[in-house]
């Protein structure tokens, strides 16, 4: 009996073992060579810029897609209604916004394309890899063909409102006097609102305990510095993006929790700003996103630490 027992154990440890392991050794999300994006007006295709190339704007926005065509039009009305009225009091301000079609099956492709008939592509374009590879994926491919000297990366819901970047900048500026060598990252936070009882946010109660448990596991294994992780809001300098986006392992759940992983570990500076928050209703979470994203943390905490994983190295940028 004890032998069975003994056996029993074994096989589960070993099933246990082999569903952890297997993101880690599944076939990557590629990284098109070559992205392209349409210019309606002309019907067009035209090569995207990459990372590796010089800023040509001040600011990149890219916002990852699945499935938003309900979503996404206020949140593009918001950014750039703030965008433009910024640049009219400040014609130096420039920008893009990407948007990163993750494979959606609704009208979000399209809808897109209907604002860069509309504001043109030097405003917003389209990325559309053809295949759903997860959130993490979809901002990895943005930010790779970025123009701007500080990326954006923001969720489509517009959870977060979008004039709160003003407070993300001044906290870039103010890590940039501390001249970081591998650059700096700032984070949007929500983590206020779970302790102070006067700041409004519509939240259920689940996805609050969901948070707390989360927080506390990010901290055991892997981030120390930033608090509230998955927020759909963080800023990067141009270098820190360079070093931090182009190898990335993880292409869903915990993506944040890598490329905080990695700021932490070039010694970039990091700054956690609070950012005004409202639960946006259509979230696409689901019984298993908790499930997955303990996976994916101790992925990132043992195969980096085992040396599986390993970081990139940092370039002169």
């Amino acid at each position: 009996m004890l032998g069975a027992i003994l056996a029993a154990t074994l096989v589960v440890v070993a099933i246990g073992i082999v569903w952890l392991l297997t993101p880690a050794f599944s076939k990557r999300n590629p990284t098109d060579p070559n992205p392209e994006y349409i210019d309606p007006a002309t019907g067009s295709t035209i090569p995207f810029p990459h990372l590796s190339e010089r800023a040509s704007v001040y600011l990149t926005i890219v916002f990852p897609a699945y499935n938003e065509e309900e979503r996404l039009p206020p949140t593009l009305d918001e950014t750039i209604q703030y965008l433009k009225d910024r640049q009219d009091r400040d014609p130096s301000f420039t920008f893009e916004i990407i948007v990163v079609d993750d494979g959606s099956k609704d009208r979000t492709a399209q809808i897109v394309l209907e604002y860069s008939s509309k504001y043109g592509t030097k405003i917003i374009r389209l990325l559309k890899p053809g295949q759903n590879g997860g959130k993490g994926c979809a901002v990895r491919l943005g930010v790779n063909v970025a123009r701007g000297q500080y990326i954006l990366f923001a969720d489509a819901d517009g959870a977060t409102s979008f004039p709160d970047i003003e407070k993300l900048e001044a906290a870039m500026k103010a890590l940039e006097t501390k001249n970081s060598s591998n650059g700096n990252v700032v984070v949007g936070s929500r983590n206020h609102l779970l302790v102070n009882e006067k700041v409004m946010a519509k939240r259920s109660q689940g996805r609050n305990i969901l948070m707390h448990g989360f927080h506390f596991l990010v901290w055991l294994f892997a981030v120390r510095t930033v608090r509230d992780t998955q927020c759909g809001f963080k800023l990067f300098s141009r270098k820190a993006a360079r070093v931090i986006f182009p190898t990335l392992y993880i292409d869903r759940w915990c993506f944040d929790v890598e490329v905080l992983y990695r700021a932490e570990a070039f010694g970039m500076g990091i700054k956690e700003v609070a950012v005004n928050w409202t639960e946006i209703a259509g979230s696409k979470l689901n019984w298993k996103a908790p499930i997955n994203m303990g996976r994916e943390l101790l992925l990132i905490s043992f195969l980096y630490a085992l040396g599986f994983w390993k970081l990139p190295v940092a370039a002169n940028n």
